[in-house]
């Protein structure tokens, strides 16, 4: 995030805020975050504005290359979104704080639900590469908390509750669609880690043991600074590689994207769909 002295972080959110809603000033429906290589939902988006994140005031930068790095709004579904093509991640460097800086810009532009959606390691045994998990908890295993420091309390209380990270009332929609159009989805827990190598087969034993389904290095930090504001939140994972034993192997970045564009229709069918029924 680009510094200036004697700016609070609330005075940043602000003036991103402002120099967005100057540009569009329509009430925005809906949040999206789009995960790596799951970035074709643009292409349904009836796009009105682009922004490039080095044009928006303290908005962090994409430095992953499949992250295209824009802001996108405009309609999807009939419904007025905004969408972050390209997301940020602590392994960048970033503080939490910069990493879900969007979220709280999203929220001052009236989204009402939130779309996250990730590529992530398949730890549990039944999944397939290529495949969606619909995630209904988390464990955070990051080193630091968005929330550390000094309530933001125009945004939310100082201890919010996470019992219910997910918005079940989405979750059941989207079982209802992907039922509908024949999707094979699976449900389940989703653990993230800072990155960014990826995990020996301890660590993903460990991981597997203590409940995860799937491994990542991000969402949640988004996740709970939504909840934090109050925001419900729809979160699906693209199962890219299998950390299940047996099925351990070298991943490269190609084989990764790969996966993502084989998952990729289905999440989108099933944020569209979401999208049209909330």
């Amino acid at each position: 995030m680009r510094e200036e002295p004697n700016i609070s972080y609330q005075e940043q959110i602000r003036h991103a805020y402002e120099f967005i809603h100057h540009k569009f000033e329509e009430p925005l429906e809906a949040g999206i975050i789009l995960g790596t290589g799951l970035g074709q939902l643009i292409h349904n988006i009836n796009i009105a504005l682009e922004i490039p994140y080095e044009e928006i005031p303290f908005f962090p930068l994409s430095t992953v290359e499949s992250h295209k790095g824009k802001l996108i709004l405009g309609e999807l579904s009939g419904k007025k979104v905004v969408a972050m093509q390209g997301r940020f991640h602590y392994y960048e460097g970033y503080s939490m704080k910069e990493v879900t800086f969007p979220v709280r810009v999203m929220k001052l532009l009236g989204i009402k639900h939130l779309y996250v959606s990730n590529a992530a390691g398949g730890l549990n045994p039944d999944f397939g590469i290529g495949e969606l998990m619909i995630i209904n908890d988390h464990i955070d295993l990051f080193p630091e908390n968005p929330l550390r420091g000094k309530n933001l309390d125009e945004f939310g209380v100082r201890f919010p509750d996470m019992s219910e990270p997910y918005e079940q009332s989405l979750i059941e929609k989207a079982f209802g669609i992907a039922k509908q159009h024949n999707l094979k989805v699976h449900e389940g827990v989703y653990a993230a880690v800072q990155g960014p190598n990826l995990e020996t087969k301890a660590e993903y034993k460990y991981l597997r043991t203590i409940g995860a389904d799937a491994i990542g290095m991000s969402t949640i930090p988004e996740v709970i600074v939504a909840r934090h504001m109050e925001l419900p939140v729809f979160a699906i994972s693209a199962i890219t590689d299998l950390c299940s034993p047996g099925n351990i192997k070298k991943v490269r970045i190609e084989e990764v994207l790969a996966a993502a564009a084989k998952a990729e229709p289905g999440m989108s069918l099933i944020i569209r769909e979401l999208v049209k029924r909330v």
